[in-house]
């Protein structure tokens, strides 16, 4: 027979301090919401252990409605928070409430304030989720009722000191009530609709039903516990809706289920991102048995794919004292791994079954599959099965096959194939038409991550070298064994050098040359060294100040030999005359790479219009 409480007993929690509760109240918790996250889950737990001792046969009574209730008695100044689950006899409160766990709050203390890679498992050896109700409230009641035959009620207070008393109760059913009086420092959860926040936030999806204001606001049994058989594309989407309402749409999803070596179960969504890589993360939640626990998952999802959506739930990622903190441990990393590789295998599985509709789907997830693959080199490994690249025609290509596509006409003289892009079609359309007239294919990289991602993969594909369009002219792009002849003599080539570098003194970092083109290429075509735009790039995308600092920019500046513009240049007989073709071809020049502005743009646009 079990101990019975025939009258009111007093005493002393089992600590070796004179108050833990400042403790908890300082040390323990960073956030107070928290307390109703602790207090409804131990009522959860409570209802499951009912429901499985029921399954073992340990339980032959009528389970009867099972659901957890909080209440909120503004008068009173109360919350309570009820449940119909194992309940507790007077021996049980004894042992878990008052012995604190079996533990010293000493060793407690030490271990928490010293020893900071203990912290991840201090709450469950601790047992201390019931005691952040001294983080709210002045005194805490606890009325309850084991399931076990025969059991009495009792009531245990305390008012947040080392004392406790233990009474008879009147309880007529199973279960365990907790009432916080709140004290005056904390009224502010005295609000329905601050405690109706804290339950939407924490217990959205605990899997028993949770009631307050007369109201289920949980969804007990969400996707993620259910097998992906049971559920059809309407399910996913429903669901995703459920988690962000005023969202679009995503393009697909994965769902995530293992159990060994370690519980994961979820669903993450790819949303739509096009180009926007300033997209708010914080997106996935992340769950342990159905409680939130926190977004902030940068160890256990690669950060790469922390632009995606949805939910993970896992009770094996050790979390510090307050359930708020993931620690790092071999199984964070095992996960991480894990949900890497199945993202890998679900991209990979689109693309083969479906080429046509991932194609079309690419420009969304382009931002995912090219930060993974510069980020993460087991992802990037996978990845150049089904990264794709587009060209101006809007065609996609697998890098192997635009390496096949381009080889014939875009390897130059040392046997490397030349991939050029473009990363602003309308601004470089010069150079563009230029590469088209030689029957070169130009990519389009128009990615904010672009900058990132060509210099990561260049080195990884073999013999292939990666130029913008408007890097250099087009012979220095792809050198090939034939060079086209100049039509000026050395002397000639020399004499406009000279008059480019005399009418062109003042401007700084230019570096001039004499180039042998087609007479169909612009009479000047300026470019910047591709090292330093690929660097100011980067730097730009990154948010970052240029390596270069404030230097002025560096250009060169090629004349073409075999335009009839040079011809005339050369030809015209006064120095002045010949001073203005020059700047008039070089602000030409500037104008196609989008570099002509403020004055100098107005002064060009002025001549030009007094010439008409």
């Amino acid at each position: 027979m079990e101990a019975t409480t025939s009258a009111t007993e007093k005493g002393q929690l089992s600590i070796h301090t004179d108050n833990i509760f400042p403790i908890i109240k300082k040390f323990l918790y960073s956030d107070h919401e928290i307390f109703l996250r602790e207090l409804v889950s131990n009522a959860v737990d409570a209802t499951q252990k009912l429901k499985k001792l029921a399954g073992f046969g340990e339980f032959n009574g009528e389970l009867g409605e099972l659901k957890v209730t909080v209440k909120l008695d503004e008068e009173a100044k109360t919350i309570t928070i009820s449940d119909r689950g194992i309940g507790m006899t007077a021996d049980e409160i004894k042992k878990y409430i008052n012995q604190i766990a079996f533990s010293g709050a000493a060793e407690f203390v030490e271990k928490y304030k010293e020893k900071e890679d203990t912290r991840g498992n201090i709450i469950g050896n601790f047992g201390l989720g019931f005691y952040s109700s001294f983080m709210v409230a002045k005194e805490v009641e606890i009325i309850t009722k084991s399931f076990k035959e025969g059991s009495e009620a009792v009531r245990w207070t305390c008012d947040g000191s080392t004392e406790f008393s233990i009474e008879p109760a009147q309880k007529e059913d199973r279960g365990t009530d907790i009432i916080l009086h709140i004290a005056e420092d904390s009224e502010e959860f005295l609000v329905k609709y601050r405690l109706n926040e804290i339950l939407e936030k924490y217990g959205k999806f605990l899997p028993v039903e949770i009631e307050f204001d007369e109201k289920i606001i949980n969804n007990p049994n969400p996707i993620w516990t259910k097998q992906p058989s049971e559920l059809k594309d309407e399910d996913y989407l429903a669901f995703y809706k459920e988690l962000h309402p005023m969202g679009e749409d995503p393009l697909f999803w994965i769902h995530l289920n293992v159990d060994y070596p370690f519980n994961l179960t979820g669903v993450l969504y790819f949303p739509k991102l096009k180009n926007d890589f300033s997209v708010k993360k914080e997106k996935i939640q992340l769950y342990s048995r159905q409680v939130f626990i926190t977004d902030e998952v940068k160890d256990v999802v690669p950060d790469f794919l922390q632009l995606l959506h949805g939910v993970i739930d896992s009770p094996d990622i050790p979390l510090n004292v307050s359930r708020s903190y993931l620690q790092s441990d071999s199984n964070v990393k095992k996960i991480n791994g894990y949900i890497t590789r199945k993202v890998g295998d679900k991209l990979s599985e689109i693309f083969r079954n479906d080429r046509e509709g991932f194609e079309k789907k690419f420009d969304d997830i382009s931002l995912f599959v090219k930060y993974g693959m510069i980020s993460d080199e087991k992802f990037g490994e996978k990845a150049k099965e089904f990264c794709l690249v587009k060209n101006l025609e809007g065609k996609h290509f697998t890098f192997d096959e635009y390496t096949e596509k381009v080889k014939e006409n875009q390897t130059d003289k040392g046997g490397t194939v030349v991939w050029l892009y473009a990363s602003d079609v309308q601004k470089q359309d010069a150079y563009i038409q230029s590469a088209k007239k030689r029957g070169y294919d130009v990519l389009i990289f128009d990615s904010v991550i672009d900058p990132h991602f060509i210099n990561g993969i260049e080195y990884k594909i073999e013999k292939t070298s990666i130029k913008r369009v408007d890097a250099d002219t087009l012979d220095k792009l792809i050198e090939k064994e034939i060079k086209l002849e100049s039509v000026l003599s050395n002397d000639d080539q020399e004499r406009a050098k000279k008059l480019f570098e005399e009418t062109l003194g003042g401007a700084p970092k230019l570096t001039i040359t004499v180039e042998a083109m087609p007479t169909d290429e612009m009479p000047v075509v300026i470019t910047i060294p591709e090292f330093i735009r690929r660097m100011n790039d980067m730097a730009a995308t990154s948010g970052q100040k240029s390596m270069f600092g404030d230097m002025p920019q560096m250009l060169n500046v090629a004349i073409n030999a075999n335009h009839p513009v040079t011809q005339k240049i050369l030809n015209t007989s006064e120095p002045s005359d010949a001073s203005a073709l020059v700047r008039h071809a070089y602000n030409l020049a500037l104008l196609s790479q989008g570099m002509l502005s403020g004055s100098d743009l107005t002064a060009f646009v002025q001549q030009a219009v007094s010439r008409l």
